[in-house]
């Protein structure tokens, strides 16, 4: 649905210029018509079937200007919350990471890990061996009190979705014991 309203505006700022150049038109060939006819009020039918055609085609102009502009206004509005959310949910996952004392080269192991890389991607984008990489996983669970990728996505989704921070699975336990 999203890419199907990607086109609207700029559809809509095809369709106007036309439907301008035929409003004007229509209101051009009617003000001639009844110049030429001497008439206040015209007896041919064909005259108000201008002048409706030609005020349908000028209201029409107005609304889906006010449409573009209203569609426009949104469109910035959502790209401005999106901003504001992608800086929130980037402050959330860093503050666990503070939280969790990882080094450098974890965080941007972690940062990683969250943008869905496997470990072997992980590497090639860090030029390091695979081993390397393992090992730093190793830390962000450890240090976080997870088990896997799984887990610690989970105690960063719980957080952004609960909008407070939760203790990962391992960290309960450990409390508890």
């Amino acid at each position: 649905m999203a890419d199907r309203d990607t086109g609207r505006p700029i559809a809509l700022m095809l369709l106007i210029p036309a439907q301008i150049f035929c409003a004007a038109f229509f209101v051009v060939d009617l003000l001639r018509d009844f110049v030429e006819t001497g008439q206040v009020m015209p007896t041919d039918p064909h005259l108000y079937i201008e002048a409706f055609a030609a005020v349908t085609l000028v209201v029409s102009v107005m609304f889906e200007v006010s449409y573009l502009l209203r569609l426009l206004r949104r469109k910035a509005h959502l790209e401005d919350s999106l901003d504001m959310a992608s800086a929130a949910v980037h402050d959330v996952i860093e503050a666990h990471f503070d939280d969790w004392g990882l080094t450098s080269a974890e965080r941007d192991v972690a940062t990683f890990l969250v943008k869905g890389f496997s470990t072997a991607e992980i590497a090639e984008l860090r030029g390091n061996a695979e081993g390397t990489v393992k090992a730093h996983l190793h830390a962000i669970y450890r240090k976080s009190g997870t088990r896997n990728k799984a887990e610690v996505m989970s105690v960063l989704i719980e957080s952004l979705m609960g909008g407070k921070r939760q203790d990962a699975p391992g960290q309960e336990r450990a409390a508890a014991e």
